[in-house]
């Protein structure tokens, strides 16, 4: 099975596909009849996402779906289904499986049409990805009041991308980020911010706020890299790209034992 962030990462992918029949509705009419080349697409899409990002099981543990409905029966059977409350919206998660009732009833008998979550905003509004929202893959921002429930698949745990350690410079848990795929300036993400607070508590002044690898960051990881060398002996390449003998580096920096950096 896949993860949520593979999930999402298929769903974002799929932004700015219109009309039909398009690839969506193409795959799931080769598998169950042309009549779904021109149908409604957006558990398709779902569909669609699932099966190639690895989570087939996960989002679909009735088979493929194109009718709502069943879909959300499939997670009340497996006992995974949340009614759309506005503290049930409020406790979603990135790849849960929302379901829409525009009428507003809540039922399960009467819904209209479903997405994925990418983030709950608060207040009972998720962000989403929905296939067929005027006929197009976009990006919605829902509330609770058009939300009959969500799914959640029982996605596998994310691997871990950091090393965790218990910094004896810092005196204190550090987060460093491995280096796949390799960071640098213009970048962005949690990946980001564990290399940034990384630094810090090697005594580099960064700011707290946003997670954007800028000119602040790109000055303090050159820094480190001319004062540090790899785990063969050799002086880092003062290049500002965040590769593996840059974060073997700042793990044994902290403390890590160098056996465990691979």
């Amino acid at each position: 099975m896949g993860t949520a962030a593979e999930m999402l990462r298929q769903a974002r992918a799929s932004i700015g596909i219109a009309r039909r029949p398009n690839v969506i509705t193409r795959e799931y009419a080769n598998r169950h009849g042309s009549e779904f080349l021109t149908a409604a697409w957006c558990d398709m899409a779902v569909t669609y996402w699932a099966r190639h990002s690895g989570n087939t099981a996960a989002v679909l543990p009735g088979g493929d779906r194109a009718y709502t409905v069943w879909h959300a029966q499939d997670f009340q059977k497996a006992g995974r289904w949340y009614k759309g409350t506005a503290a049930n919206v409020d406790a979603a998660k990135p790849g849960d499986i929302v379901f829409f009732d525009w009428g507003g009833a809540d039922s399960v008998g009467a819904i209209d049409h479903v997405g994925v979550i990418e983030k709950a905003l608060g207040g009972g509004r998720v962000q989403t990805i929905e296939g067929n929202t005027g006929d197009q893959c976009l990006r919605r921002v829902r509330s609770y009041t058009v939300i009959a429930g969500y799914g959640r698949p029982k996605y596998d745990a994310p691997k871990p991308n950091y090393w965790d350690v218990q910094s004896t410079v810092a005196g204190r848990r550090v987060r460093v980020p491995w280096a796949t795929p390799f960071l640098k300036r213009g970048m962005e993400g949690a990946r980001v911010r564990w290399l940034q607070d990384a630094l810090k508590g090697l005594g580099y002044s960064i700011p707290t706020a946003g997670d954007d690898f800028g000119p602040i960051t790109d000055a303090a990881l050159r820094d480190f890299q001319s004062k540090h060398r790899d785990e063969r002996g050799q002086k880092l390449e003062q290049d500002g790209i965040y590769g593996h003998h840059s974060a073997r580096a700042l793990f044994i920096a902290h403390g890590g034992n160098a056996e465990d950096a691979v």
